[in-house]
């Protein structure tokens, strides 16, 4: 299995905002310790947000935003009898909070040649809109599901 942290148990909420959501979200965003810089990207993002859509509060944004990207349902290799197949399953709510997260890392990481910051905010934008690279990753990860529901018996 993955390396277990008891990173739950301790997390406090961000120092902005008191949402652990955030918490969370700057600690994967963090890179080699560095919390601060993380803290900084991240808060930027959500001034930039504020700007984009003045009439909404930007972390409730950021929320809803994590809140669209995450999937129901996805799918997971089952061998039977020697042949592999993609068993479509319920996700649970921490993973998907999870998936939800480095999704939206992942799009931002893979665009080049801008602040993070700046990134960030667009993804988180275009997320809250239902579109983007993580919510193009969702709707595969949906559409994979839905074309192996014949599989679903093999669910366990």
């Amino acid at each position: 299995m993955g390396r277990i942290t008891a990173s739950r148990k301790q997390l406090k909420g961000d120092p902005v905002h008191n949402s652990l959501l955030a918490s969370k979200f700057i600690n994967c965003l963090m890179w080699d310790g560095k919390k601060s810089t993380a803290q900084r990207v991240f808060y930027d993002a959500l001034a930039e947000i504020k700007k984009r859509l003045p009439h909404e509060e930007a972390i409730d944004v950021f929320t809803q935003a994590l809140e669209n990207v995450k999937p129901n349902i996805e799918v997971r290799s089952k061998r039977v009898g020697g042949a592999s197949y993609q068993v479509p399953m319920q996700v649970n709510r921490v993973r998907q909070q999870s998936l939800a997260i480095r999704w939206i890392l992942m799009a931002l990481r893979e665009k080049k040649g801008r602040a993070t910051s700046l990134k960030l905010a667009d993804e988180l934008v275009a997320a809250f809109k239902r579109e983007g690279a993580a919510m193009t990753r969702r709707e595969n990860v949906h559409r994979m599901a839905e074309a192996n529901k014949a599989f679903a018996h093999f669910a366990w």
